[in-house]
């Protein structure tokens, strides 16, 4: 088993090339990066009016922009992270020379969005005691079909702090991981925390890469871009949720 702190040498080395970089775009919600292909990755969330680098990085070549994600400046971390998403679609329009277009299971019979995800895993978790690191909306309702806790950075509700993973994480059946951790640092303890459950890697941030099942994710639950250019206009506006009605389409692979 890889240690959980290698997937950023993973990533960095799928992204060591000079594509250039044709678009950044920097939104509510969604940072969106287009080279070949088009990523993704949450928005820091943030506002900040001092980024020094705005408007220099267009045609800066992948790698530049990629080796961001080991920064500790979360804006910097979520382009590279967001770049390196961008990378990995254009080489892989199904992610992975080993990720078959028949392998990757469409979500979209299952509903809009997130809930599209846990509609899908419901028959395996119902009745479990699962664990979900990040609030997804409309979530409560699923309450009474499983032991659900939801840990969030920034809590609201029954939500528990994040501190509460490194107690309550061991104890989980299932863990639905939001990939965004990937960016803010805290996938390698996550991960080894919830190293006994079933550890499904999810959202718009999360690279296609069947690599991921050497660091102990069992389920890649991510999205594949249907309309580029809805997606672009539903980031650049602000879109949150959106997306999933816009631009995108959520896919499981089980790994």
């Amino acid at each position: 088993m890889a240690h959980p702190k290698e997937i950023y040498d993973l990533l960095l080395e799928y992204s060591n090339t000079n594509t250039p970089i044709k678009e950044i775009l920097i939104g509510l919600t969604w940072t969106l990066c287009e080279t070949e292909g088009i990523g993704l990755c949450m928005s820091p969330g943030t506002v900040t009016r001092t980024l020094p680098w705005s408007g220099t990085l267009v045609n800066k070549p992948m790698k530049e922009l990629a080796s961001w994600l080991r920064s500790w400046n979360i804006f910097e971390a979520t382009v590279g992270m967001a770049a390196i998403n961008a990378e990995i679609n254009g080489r892989f329009p199904q992610g992975h020379e080993t990720l078959l277009p028949t392998k990757i299971e469409p979500l979209s019979p299952y509903g809009p969005g997130n809930l599209a995800v846990f509609e899908y895993f419901l028959p395996m978790i119902r009745g479990k005691k699962v664990f979900i690191i990040g609030r997804y909306p409309k979530l409560s309702r699923y309450e009474n079909e499983m032991e659900m806790t939801v840990i969030e950075r920034q809590p609201g509700g029954d939500d528990l702090p994040d501190t509460a993973s490194e107690y309550l994480l061991p104890e989980a059946e299932w863990v639905f991981l939001t990939a965004t951790s990937i960016a803010n640092k805290t996938f390698p303890r996550l991960v080894e925390l919830a190293k006994n459950s079933q550890l499904v890697l999810m959202g718009p941030t999360m690279p296609w890469l069947t690599e991921l099942k050497e660091f102990g994710i069992d389920y890649l639950a991510g999205v594949t871009v249907s309309n580029a250019e809805a997606l672009r206009q539903t980031v650049a506006e602000g879109g949150g949720v959106r997306i999933f009605e816009t631009g995108v389409q959520y896919q499981v692979l089980k790994l």
